[in-house]
C-alpha cells in the first residue's frame, strides 16, 4: 500500500474512533440517552460501510423536522440537492423549496425583497455573502446550541451565521515535474520564480479566486496585489474557465501548478487515483485562506425556531459526512475529519487577521482585475 493509502486508512481508522465518541456525548446534550445510544446513524453516500459510524451529533439526537421550508441556496443543486432529499426521506412531513442561485444575486434578492421575502434559511457558499446578509440587517441570531456544534472559528463572532463546511485555498502542482520543496510557502513569490513561467494556471472569472484576490487586497493592499497580479500575466499564467479545469490540467501535464480550491484536486484523484497530482499550501497569506460555506436563518422566517433547526441539521453528523466524502470538503465540527491526502485544519496557516467577511468586498477587486487587462 503506497504511503497514501496508509494514511488515508489511519484518518478513517481515527475519524470511526472519533465518531463513536463523538455520539455517545452528543446524546447527553440533547438529553437522550438509554435504548437512544444504540442506534446507528444513516449516511448518505459515504460509501465507507461496514461498521463506520460518522462522526458528530446524529439527525436522530436533534428535534424533527416538520413544515415547509424557503432555502434561498448559493450552493448548486448538484451539490447540496441529494442531501435535501435525504432530509425529505428522514422526515416526510417536511418539506423544503430550495431557490437555486449565486450568493451575492440571493443577498440582493433578499434585501430587494424586504419584509415580504419568503426566504426562511439563506444557504451561502462563503462567509462573505453570509456576512453581507447580516450587515444588511437581515439575519436572525442562532440559537446556542447550533452555534456551538461548529468550531468556534467557523462562525460568525455575532451568532448571524455558521459555516457547515470549509474549502482551502491550495497550490494543485504535477509530480512529475516538481517536488514538495519546489512549491513556495508564500503567495508572493510565484511570479518571481522563472520556474514557474509558462507553467501556472488561474481561473479569473471564478468566485472562488476573485475571493482569493479579495484577500490579498485587503491583507496586503491595492498596489501589492496589482503588482503579483501583474507579475502573474508577465509570467505567462494560463487561463481557465474554473478550478477543477485547472486540476485535471496539471493532472495531464497541461500546466505544471496552479490555484484552486482544495477539492477540486480531491475530486480528480478520486476518477484517477494515480495522476500525478498533489496539494501544496501557502502559510498566513491570501494564497493559504480558509472559506466555508453556511447558513444563516433569514429575518423574514415564518418560524425562526424551525429555521434554526433546519441550520442544525446541516451540522449533523450525516450531514458532516456527506460533506467530507462527497463534495471533499472540510467538516466544521470538532469530531470529524477530512479524507484523502489532506492535513487536518489544525495544521493549516491561513491569515489569522482575515475576518471572512470582508470577502464581501469584491468590487473593487473586479475593477482592479479589469485595470490589469483581465477580462472578467
Amino acid at each position: 500500500m503506497s504511503d497514501n493509502g496508509h494514511r488515508r486508512r489511519r484518518v478513517l481508522q481515527a475519524v470511526g474512533a472519533v465518531g463513536t465518541a463523538g455520539l455517545a456525548g452528543c446524546l447527553d446534550v440533547f438529553g437522550g440517552g438509554g435504548d437512544n445510544q444504540t442506534f446507528q446513524p444513516g449516511q448518505i453516500g459515504s460509501g465507507r460501510g461496514g461498521d463506520y459510524v460518522p462522526a458528530g451529533t446524529p439527525m436522530e439526537a436533534m428535534p424533527d423536522l416538520s413544515g415547509t421550508i424557503d432555502v434561498y441556496s448559493g450552493r448548486g443543486q448538484a451539490l447540496v440537492g441529494r442531501l435535501f432529499d435525504y432530509l425529505h426521506e428522514q422526515y416526510p412531513d417536511l418539506t423544503i423549496n430550495p431557490r437555486y442561485e449565486d450568493s451575492i444575486t440571493l443577498v440582493n434578492k433578499i434585501r430587494e425583497e424586504g419584509s415580504n421575502s419568503p426566504a426562511d434559511v439563506f444557504y451561502s457558499v462563503n462567509a462573505g455573502s453570509l456576512g453581507a446578509l447580516a450587515e444588511a440587517g437581515r439575519t436572525a441570531t442562532l440559537p446556542d446550541d447550533v452555534l456551538g456544534l461548529a468550531k468556534e472559528e467557523f462562525r460568525d463572532p455575532e451568532g448571524e451565521w455558521t459555516g457547515t463546511s470549509g474549502r482551502a485555498r491550495t497550490i494543485p502542482y504535477n509530480t512529475d515535474t516538481f517536488g514538495e520543496g519546489d512549491i513556495p510557502d508564500d503567495i508572493f513569490a510565484f511570479p518571481e520564480a522563472s520556474r514557474f513561467d509558462d507553467a501556472m494556471g488561474w481561473a479569473p472569472s471564478y468566485g472562488s479566486f476573485q475571493a482569493f484576490v479579495t484577500a490579498m487586497r485587503v491583507l496586503n493592499g491595492r498596489e501589492k496585489t496589482k503588482q503579483w497580479l501583474q507579475g502573474m500575466l508577465d509570467s505567462g499564467v494560463q487561463e481557465y474557465a474554473d478550478e477543477f479545469a485547472i486540476a485535471q490540467a496539471v493532472a495531464d501535464g497541461e500546466i505544471q501548478a496552479g490555484f484552486a480550491n482544495h477539492y477540486y484536486i480531491q475530486r480528480v484523484l478520486d476518477a484517477r487515483p494515480d495522476a500525478p497530482l498533489a496539494t501544496a499550501f501557502t502559510t498566513n497569506d491570501a494564497g493559504a485562506v480558509f472559506n466555508v460555506a453556511g447558513a444563516a436563518v433569514v429575518d423574514t422566517a415564518n418560524d425562526t425556531d424551525m429555521a434554526a433547526n433546519f441550520v442544525r441539521h446541516l451540522l449533523s453528523a450525516e450531514a458532516q459526512e456527506y460533506f467530507i466524502t462527497q463534495t471533499y470538503e472540510y467538516p466544521v465540527i470538532p469530531e470529524a475529519q477530512p479524507i484523502g491526502d489532506l492535513p487536518p485544519v489544525e495544521e493549516l496557516s491561513p491569515p489569522p487577521e482575515l475576518d471572512l467577511s470582508q470577502l464581501a468586498d469584491y468590487g473593487p477587486t473586479i475593477e482592479l482585475l479589469r485595470e490589469v487587462g483581465i477580462t472578467v
